[in-house]
């Protein structure tokens, strides 16, 4: 029986691309997750429970499975030694013969490698943009235009839940800001 497995990363990406893909494969079984590959993954548990000897478990693209060489070679591993063999589609990986094997210990070190090149790249544009005084995050709700006038406002006696409501923050936001002398 051939099992697919289908995962991405957010709640708004869509699944379909993998889910016809895996479709048009032959899979009768599919498995889901919309989730991180470093969070947990119940729909890959699920499908890593499902699957018996004699089955083969389908993925899209080998980076659906996992991100590291050794939690690939690992899960790949005990899928083998239950006698189950794996897929993936766009990479063409078959682990059912020894090439196959080969070429997926290949893939697998190349995503790990791509994926640590993404991580660097990202690292080093956030730290030219923080050079240039751009910095990341969220906006702060308040700033020092509005702590003065929290201030003024509450030295006046108008109420903390007032003052709040008045500059469109919440209390804790407004402690904060007043705490840290903003």
């Amino acid at each position: 029986m051939l099992v697919g497995y289908a995962r991405v990363s957010t709640g708004d990406q869509n699944l379909e691309l993998q889910l016809d893909a895996l479709r048009k494969a032959g899979v009768e079984k599919v498995f889901t997750d919309k989730v991180s590959s470093v969070k947990a993954r119940p729909g890959l548990d699920e499908a890593v429970a499902y699957v018996r000897e004699g089955d083969t478990l389908v993925v899209w693209k080998l980076d659906r499975l996992g991100r590291t060489v050794k939690g690939l070679i690992d899960l790949v591993g005990a899928l083998r030694e239950r006698g189950v063999q794996f897929h993936s589609l766009t990479d063409g990986i078959d682990t059912a013969t020894a090439a196959g094997r080969f070429f997926f210990h290949m893939m697998a070190a190349l995503a790990e490698m791509e994926r640590d090149l993404i991580r660097e790249r990202t690292h080093a544009g956030l730290v030219a943009a923080r050079a240039r005084g751009r910095m990341g995050g969220r906006k702060p709700k308040m700033d020092a235009t509005k702590a003065d006038i929290a201030r003024k406002l509450l030295t006046a006696g108008t109420a903390v839940n007032e003052v709040a409501r008045t500059l469109g923050v919440s209390r804790a936001t407004l402690y904060r800001n007043l705490r840290t002398g903003n």
